[in-house]
């Protein structure tokens, strides 16, 4: 009896051995494209249709950016993850869906015009603006005459009203449209009405390289002036994505700034010596606040306020405790939201439930003395984007509870909290799309931007 059971050691010694040099189960190319690809491309493969490809889209070139991948533009080589024959399954499969899907299978979300059933109460989804005009809305900014703001990742940038319909603002500062760079956040002073003030996020080209930037300038109609940049995240880099950016004023009127780790996950978020992976809080102007937690260390950046972050895609002040929360993408896994608190080290790359996109492990390591866990985390990754928490009157039952959009899932996801305890999760608005921003207006109101087409959209309680 000794021989079976001897073989059957032998056999799960060497399954084990092939699991530990990354070899994976032999599965087809939809599989293949879920656990690798959708992620950042869209389980529907969005990114595909309709669109230039930026390094063509023959099967030679499909094929090339599978293998050997475009590192400093945020797409990992799979030459060690797949075998040749998976690679050329899997280039068949994205070259053959893409040819049966068009943009017209998008242009109206799931859900406009009808009754959406929701766990406490039903509400409707009314367009603010949408189906013609914007491409990727990004950021929204409240006006006090009741005017909205919205950033397109390309470059433009809108105020919108009943009466005059999306009206293109001049003054914007140069962007770096590529990759996951462009024009990015927008906020409105909280003294507006006094000094016009309003801030946009962006990435700025710096020759070759790019980075994060911040830019205040004052509004008279349509016209930006007296223009400055208040905020920018050394050093600039070349690569195209984790350019964060979020902006959010507290109470005390600073101003909260992320930025993402640019790609540099070993060189940026865990150094106190430069801008990227970190929360930043700055005054108005961009001086950096005397209380800040590193103002004294030495070679420190002044203006962070939390560190170990990946790329932090929503930022929300908290409407009854006034504090400040934060969602981030994780790589393969590992999406987080984090209750930012000053000085706080959020752990990456040092800890993570995630992994890397071609399936390796970036460390074995959740749990380490001295850094921040997760107030929830995601795994797989809903590629949060966009964050709001929503306060008292409106939505009966939601008050403090954090709202998220997921660009991968293309869903409005609840995270329903007891104070700062996570109580269970619901799955709004499945079908919608890519949902790039989520804000809660002046009104009370969740605001949610879609993407591609671009709709700004929002949610009525029917009580």
């Amino acid at each position: 009896m000794k021989k079976p059971i001897l073989l059957v050691s032998v056999l799960l010694t060497a399954i084990a051995s092939l699991l530990l040099l990354g070899l994976r189960p032999q599965i087809g190319p939809a599989e293949d494209y879920a656990n690798y690809c959708a992620g950042c491309h869209g389980e529907n493969l969005r990114s595909f249709i309709e669109r230039d490809w930026v390094h063509g889209n023959s099967w030679g070139d499909v094929y090339r950016a599978i293998k050997s991948g475009y590192p400093d533009e945020g797409m990992p080589a799979f030459d060690t993850t797949f075998s040749e024959r998976e690679i050329s399954s899997l280039t068949d499969y994205i070259l053959k869906e893409t040819e049966s899907i068009t943009l017209e299978s998008f242009k109206k979300p799931a859900g406009i015009g009808g009754i959406i059933s929701g766990a406490e109460f039903d509400f409707r989804l009314d367009t603010i603006v949408g189906g013609e005009g914007l491409d990727i809305p990004w950021g929204l900014g409240f006006l006090p005459d009741g005017d909205l703001l919205i950033t397109e990742r390309s470059g433009d940038f809108y105020r919108y009203d009943d009466q005059n319909g999306l009206q293109g603002i001049s003054g914007v500062p140069e962007v770096r449209a590529s990759g996951q760079g462009g024009l990015l956040d927008v906020v409105v002073h909280p003294d507006f009405e006094e000094n016009h003030y309003i801030y946009v996020s962006f990435s700025k080209p710096d020759g070759l390289n790019g980075t994060t930037a911040v830019m205040r300038g004052r509004l008279e109609g349509t016209q930006l002036m007296d223009t400055a940049i208040i905020f920018k995240a050394e050093p600039s880099v070349i690569t195209r994505h984790h350019f964060g950016s979020r902006l959010v004023f507290d109470r005390d009127g600073y101003l909260y700034v992320t930025v993402g780790d640019r790609g540099r996950r070993d060189e940026h978020p865990q150094f106190l010596t430069n801008h990227c992976g970190k929360v930043h809080r700055i005054h108005d102007d961009g001086s950096i606040p005397a209380d800040n937690p590193f103002v004294d260390t030495q070679g420190a950046v002044g203006s962070i306020w939390s560190y170990g972050h990946r790329n932090p895609q929503g930022l929300a002040l908290h409407p009854i405790t006034g504090e400040i929360w934060e969602n981030e993408h994780g790589p393969r896994g590992g999406d987080e939201i984090n209750h930012i608190q000053k000085g706080n080290n959020y752990g990456w790359p040092e800890i993570t439930y995630g992994i890397n996109y071609t399936g390796t492990v970036i460390t074995t390591e959740t749990h380490m003395e001295g850094m921040e866990q997760p107030v929830t985390y995601w795994v797989p990754s809903i590629a949060a984007c966009g964050m709001a928490i929503v306060g008292e009157g409106v939505y009966p039952g939601w008050e403090g509870d954090i709202f998220s959009g997921s660009l991968r899932f293309g869903y409005l996801h609840r995270t329903i909290m007891e104070g700062n305890e996570v109580q269970g999760e619901e799955k709004l608005l499945k079908g919608l799309g890519r949902l790039r921003e989520v804000e809660v207006g002046p009104d009370g109101y969740l605001y949610v931007t879609k993407e591609d087409p671009g709709y700004v959209l929002r949610l009525v309680p029917l009580l």
